[in-house]
């Protein structure tokens, strides 16, 4: 039976090749987007779940309590030692330093290599905290023993080729020879922990005498605290347990420290501590599931619309001997049949534009992951969920026709049924469309409103160079000489980093005017000498620009340090002493500038002081004209590599920076831009196949107007005021929805654009417009017909 229904709905099917094309492509492309959605969510849920002890493994956080509570996923560079040393909680505790693009050279003549790489300096107990296997080690060595080294089969391949990696040497940032003495499994892409290189912790003596000194003083966002604790642990009292650490090592701080502890498998999902957030997941599902709906309700309106001209077909299987259940199966297997092409279809889609995918979101996903297990399952769920959803109504609809009428041919739409039903599935699909299109606006509107708003400080035309840690002054003034005697360059200024880098953050603590006690909140640094002001624009409302000197007697402040003080003026800053840094630095205000955005847009302005600490000059801002760009460029290169030959040159523009801090964002945006143009085609393809076959039933209507005068818009209006009806009923259910939901998404920065009305009514124009065009080539063409064919039975 299931053999001749197969068949059966097979003939059916070529007969009606347009309408199974439409429906096949508008589910291929639903297909495709449910499989990469899953893809993309299923390797999020899976990150670090391959560690044997996951569910006792722990990061230690802290809450830093001023007069706003600020996340910090890293711990004082003293408290790894004092949870295992005071407490006995933890089987293993290990302190993980990693840094981004240090430099890696070859160790001898014939290892020549030289490149940037992620690399960290880690404990022993690291590894046996987590499940990062070796492959081969040199044996009686750990890495307890300085300037030893565990690297990745991947790196080893990369830096020594085909020779045997074990015992080999390379020089870290042009200071230290590393032994390698460890060769571990290449890291999974769904691990947290992505260095290649893992150097013993004890090596880190020689580049940061503040994360080695055990301090308690402050926190440095790059160093880690994990644990393995004993099983079966209170959290909640292990929590209250480390108040006696903040009270033994910073008593006195206005900085108050909560240390607590996240569990493996919530680090990933925690966007408080520079983890994903997990609403994300939830929203590209839900957009999976609309993009598949939107293609069944295709499939539903069509089987429906088409009901009429199947009334025959029906009526005398049921003289026959067919009963509604062998007519519910037979649509059912039509539905099948045109859901496996579709999901064949959809399968060869996915794999044309995984590898964008993957370029977009940084991931490495292959033919491998289509070949998982659990996308098995999701291909045998969808064929399964969309034949029985799709087919279903179709089927009970078309089972039910009675079989008297259909054979005299007195069957009308309103017999057949679905008409209602068709409208308010049409409906739901214009609301989708809706919502995608305002979601897409309105995030290109925040984004574009980030980018080019008035920062308080130039942005254009200003080229980062990065210079080599502890360097000699003398050295990067004598490059800033060099560079500043180009034609092609206005100013050029040495700093720790630019205005609103997004990175290099560095928070202190403040005493003003020698008050008793220190202040609430925090105080940004920016090390830079004095052409920062005037090389990034930055504009003096009070005072003088700082006078450089030996040590830091003077500093510039912002706007927002008078605000948060509670002053009355800029003015009264100047000449008042801070104390800052804990005391290590003592100086005079000299000058206040006007406010800029220290951050990103999520976070608020920062109040922040300028001084002149050369040992934390990191970077070489050049402000360069619009004339010959490239050969200033090279000549600015060619002096760098004039003071730094060992080292390697990199460069970036400003405000390529400042639009990186909005990847997340611009990621999204794509891909509110491919979904929503994806359900406005869908859709548009089921209009297509309702409007040919609205038309076709038409035919004899539509001759009739015309012999009685009517015109092709009057044909036109006839056809599309129908759709435009539900477009703005529509609209007006989505409205209200879309705005909700945006305006909460808004939220999320404290500097935002607002939600203007326009966006709205834009959106539902150009839905009414993409749907008379797409209505139009059927409607016009019926209506320049020549009504005598049409009427020629009668």
């Amino acid at each position: 039976m299931f053999k001749t229904h197969l068949l059966i709905a097979w003939r059916n099917l070529r007969k009606k090749r347009v309408f199974a094309l439409i429906n096949i492509l508008g589910l291929a492309l639903g297909f495709a987007c449910g499989i990469l959605i899953f893809l993309f969510v299923n390797h999020h849920l899976q990150f670090d779940n391959f560690h044997n002890n996951e569910d006792r493994i722990y990061r230690v956080v802290t809450e830093e309590r001023r007069d706003d509570v600020e996340y910090e996923s890293a711990v004082p560079p003293g408290f790894a030692k004092a949870f295992q040393s005071d407490y006995d909680f933890a089987e293993e505790v290990a302190s993980y330093y990693y840094r981004e693009d240090w430099q890696i050279d070859g160790a001898d003549e014939k290892n020549s290599k030289r490149f940037r790489e992620d690399i960290a300096f880690s404990e022993s107990s690291f590894f046996r905290i987590f499940d990062f296997p070796l492959v081969d080690q040199l044996s009686g060595r750990t890495l307890e023993e300085p300037n030893t080294a565990y690297i990745t089969q991947s790196f080893a391949t990369k830096m020594f080729g085909e020779q045997n990696p074990l015992g080999q040497n390379f020089i870290l940032e042009n200071q230290e020879t590393i032994e390698v003495i460890g060769i571990l499994k290449d890291l999974p892409a769904n691990s947290m922990i992505s260095t290649p290189i893992f150097i013993s912790y004890p090596s880190i003596k020689a580049y940061d005498d503040f994360i080695y000194s055990g301090s308690w003083g402050g926190i440095n966002g790059s160093l880690r605290c994990f644990t393995l604790l004993h099983p079966n642990q209170d959290i909640a009292h292990i929590e209250q347990t480390l108040i006696e650490l903040v009270n033994k090592h910073r008593p006195r701080s206005k900085n108050v420290h909560r240390y607590k502890l996240q569990a493996l498998s919530d680090i990933h999902f925690d966007n408080r501590y520079d983890g994903i957030n997990v609403s994300l997941l939830w929203i590209f599902g839900l957009v999976g599931i609309f993009l598949i709906g939107v293609a069944c309700i295709n499939f539903i309106n069509i089987s429906t619309a088409q009901a009429f001209t199947r009334s025959k077909e029906i009526g005398i299987k049921k003289v026959l001997g067919s009963n509604k259940k062998h007519l519910f199966w037979q649509f059912i297997s039509e539905t099948f049949i045109i859901s496996l092409f579709g999901m064949l279809v959809g399968l060869f889609i996915t794999l044309l534009v995984l590898p964008s995918f993957n370029s977009l979101f940084e991931l490495d996903l292959s033919l491998q992951s289509l070949l998982d297990i659990k996308v098995a399952g999701l291909v045998l769920t969808l064929l399964t969920f969309v034949s029985l959803f799709a087919g279903s109504y179709p089927g009970i609809l078309l089972a039910r026709i009675l079989p008297t009428l259909a054979l005299k041919g007195k069957l009308t739409q309103r017999d057949a049924g679905g008409q209602f039903t068709r409208k308010i599935l049409v409906t739901a699909q214009f609301v989708i469309s809706i919502l995608l299109i305002v979601g897409t606006v309105v995030i290109g509107k925040q984004i574009n409103y980030a980018v080019n708003a008035d920062l308080g400080f130039d942005k254009d035309a200003i080229v980062m160079l990065s210079v080599p840690e502890d360097i000699e002054h003398i050295k990067l003034e004598g490059l800033k000489e060099r560079i500043f005697q180009l034609p092609g360059v206005e100013n050029v200024t040495a700093c720790l980093a630019s205005p609103g880098a997004g990175y290099n953050n560095w928070g202190t603590s403040l005493r003003y005017n020698n008050r008793p006690e220190y202040e609430e909140f925090s105080i940004s640094a920016k090390m830079a000498d004095d052409d920062y002001i005037s090389t990034f624009d930055l504009q003096l409302v009070a005072g003088r620009n700082f006078r450089m000197s030996d040590s830091i007697t003077e500093v510039v402040v912002n706007e927002k340090l008078a605000q948060k003080l509670g002053l009355g003026s800029p003015e009264e800053l100047i000449g008042k002493q801070l104390e800052l840094n804990g005391g290590f630095i003592k100086a005079t205000v000299s000058g206040v500038i006007a406010n800029f955005h220290d951050q990103n847009f999520h976070l608020d302005i920062s109040p922040v002081f300028i001084a002149p600490q050369t040992n934390a000059f990191h970077e070489i801002a050049v402000k360069i004209n619009d004339q010959n760009v490239k050969s200033t460029l090279n000549e600015i290169e060619q002096k760098w590599r004039q003071v730094f030959p060992k080292f390697i040159y990199e460069f970036s523009f400003l405000d390529e920076r400042v639009q990186d801090q909005y990847e997340e964002e611009q990621r999204l945006l794509s891909l509110s831009k491919l979904f929503s143009g994806l359900a406005i085609f869908i859709s548009c393809l089921g209009l297509y196949g309702l409007i040919s076959f609205f038309v076709a039933q038409r035919t004899k209507e539509v001759g009739i107007r015309k012999v009685l005068g009517s015109g092709v818009s009057g044909i036109l209006i006839l056809f599309a005021k129908d759709f435009c009806k539900l477009i703005l009923i529509a609209g007006a259910i989505a409205t209200p929805i879309a705005w909700f939901f945006m305006k909460r998404w808004l939220e999320n920065y404290t500097y935002h654009t607002e939600i203007s009305w326009w966006v709205f009514v834009m959106s539902i124009s150009g839905l009414l417009l993409i749907t008379l065009i797409t209505i139009s080539y059927q409607t016009i063409k019926a209506a320049t017909a020549n009504p005598t064919k049409s009427l020629r039975s009668e």
